[in-house]
């Protein structure tokens, strides 16, 4: 992104035939200089480079902020801010996200890689791994196929088909944040700053579309399926891989390409196979992101600060504010407890995932070993996705204890079988506690609840109740009724 005002990003200058574009202003920055290495996690708000405009522009903040901008840009600003401020939808503006996620996409990736369609081969291949990798799970888990189709996605494919999930996991803190924006305010002035307050909160959608859409963007360009952050961030049922993120994450490994993308397939099939087999873990997950969520509080300090000393013309120090994170959790046995499930259950997905996809990998693919704990770097280290959350709503989604779980599950093969390991997920108060990741062995090979045969045993004292209830007959009437 370039320097330019309010800390929006005009879209990208398309090349044609080589040609790089409008050249920057050297004094403007570009990618050196407020470009996506300025804020945490490889997307920043660029404020305004208050060195532009030559000299006086210290003195002139217009001069500072448009001296050097032509006016087609200086409209294109101008016409940014004016859809920031006229913003009247819900809390975070996703229209602008989206545009933001795609303009990040256009630009490529640090290492010059840019977004392309693809193309039949890829496609054919992508749905070649889905298929195999299918069949290998088939042996090793109880669990149906969940994969109706199987895509390959270009990374502006992946922006517009997860939008949505993103919408629901983030609004709900984006909602705490634009309540905030206005309890900051005295009460006194509260009923006198109706006009105020509703275009702090314009800005606040505005803000959080920016880094959302920011944030997405530049996770495209690293992802390489739909089920990378241990979420259903894709459309049920449909199994995607990223065929140029899976070239680029394969690129070091020393690792035959065929090899790479059947591995991530049979870990995106395995994902597909729990969420469209197991009921209730999509909206337990989902659940759990937004009951955390809601015991995260605002930093008002950092707000009031920021309100104190708002200008219209410098909108970015309300960006910065969000962009340093006023995010902090309760410290309150509920929200710890909240926190608790969250990290068990994204640890639980994984570490089933990881299990099953290693029992069909063994020994199929001599690199199974390497690939496996490859990822579970990847996702021990964290990555966009977990820095994304730690900032937005103060969440961190690093599964923890994935060797914990991956260990729980093997030794319930082992104990139990394929049926008895995958029917703990008939139900959520079968799974593993945090507890037992603490003790595996005395989770395997305890006594544990069998949910099917209670409901059996409900039904039939029920239907008896009802046909004792038949049988008295009379038995309840007097001589009277009778």
């Amino acid at each position: 992104m370039s320097d330019t005002p309010f800390g929006f990003g005009l879209p990208p200058e398309e090349p044609e035939n080589g040609d790089e574009g409008k050249k920057k202003d050297p004094a403007g920055g570009g990618q050196g200089s407020g470009g996506q290495g300025d804020g945490p996690f490889g997307f920043g708000f660029p404020g305004m480079n208050m060195g532009m405009g030559g000299p006086g522009g210290a003195d002139n903040p217009f001069a500072a902020m448009f001296g050097s901008m032509n006016p087609q840009d200086l409209g294109a600003a101008f016409q940014q801010l004016g859809q920031m401020l006229s913003y009247e939808g819900g809390p975070v503006n996703w229209d602008m996200a989206k545009q933001i996620a795609r303009q990040v996409v256009a630009q490529g990736t640090p290492d010059g890689a840019k977004d392309e369609s693809v193309g039949p081969a890829e496609k054919s291949a992508v749905q070649e791994a889905v298929r195999l990798a299918d069949l290998w799970l088939d042996q090793v888990t109880s669990l149906p196929s969940g994969a109706g189709t199987a895509v390959a996605w270009s990374r502006a494919e992946w922006v517009e088909a997860t939008l949505p999930a993103w919408q629901q996991l983030v609004d709900p803190v984006a909602e705490r944040v634009g309540a905030a924006m206005g309890d900051v305010l005295p009460e006194e002035m509260q009923a006198m700053a109706g006009p105020l307050i509703g275009m702090m909160r314009s800005m606040g959608g505005a803000m959080f579309g920016q880094q959302i859409g920011q944030a997405v963007g530049v996770l495209a360009g690293e992802v390489v399926g739909s089920t990378d952050v241990g979420l259903p961030l894709g459309p049920s049922g449909k199994a995607a891989l990223l065929p140029l993120n899976v070239a680029a994450f394969g690129k070091d490994l020393g690792v035959p390409s065929d090899e790479v993308r059947l591995y991530l397939a049979l870990r995106e099939a395995a994902h597909q196979r729990l969420f469209a087999h197991v009921p209730w873990l999509r909206s337990h997950l989902f659940g759990a992101v937004e009951g955390y969520a809601r015991g995260i509080k605002v930093d008002t300090s950092k707000l009031e600060e920021a309100v104190g000393r708002l200008d219209p013309a410098q909108p970015e120090q309300l960006q910065e504010a969000l962009q340093q994170g006023m995010f902090q959790p309760e410290d309150t046995a509920e929200q710890k407890a909240a926190l608790a499930r969250l990290e068990t259950a994204l640890a639980l997905v994984e570490g089933w995932v990881d299990a099953v996809v290693h029992e069909a990998a063994k020994s199929r693919l001599t690199s199974a070993d390497a690939l496996r704990e490859t990822l579970r770097r990847r996702r021990a280290t964290g990555g966009p996705a977990e820095q994304t959350f730690a900032t937005l709503i103060g969440l961190q989604l690093r599964p923890r204890r994935l060797r914990d779980a991956a260990r729980l599950w093997a030794s319930l093969t082992d104990a139990r079988g394929v049926d008895g390991r995958d029917g703990l997920w008939e139900h959520p108060d079968m799974l593993p506690t945090a507890t037992d990741l603490d003790d595996p062995d005395g989770f395997v090979h305890r006594e544990h609840l069998d949910f099917s045969e209670l409901d059996k045993m409900l039904g039939e004292a029920a239907r008896g109740g009802s046909e004792g209830d038949g049988d008295r007959g009379d038995e309840g009437k007097d001589d009277t009724q009778k």
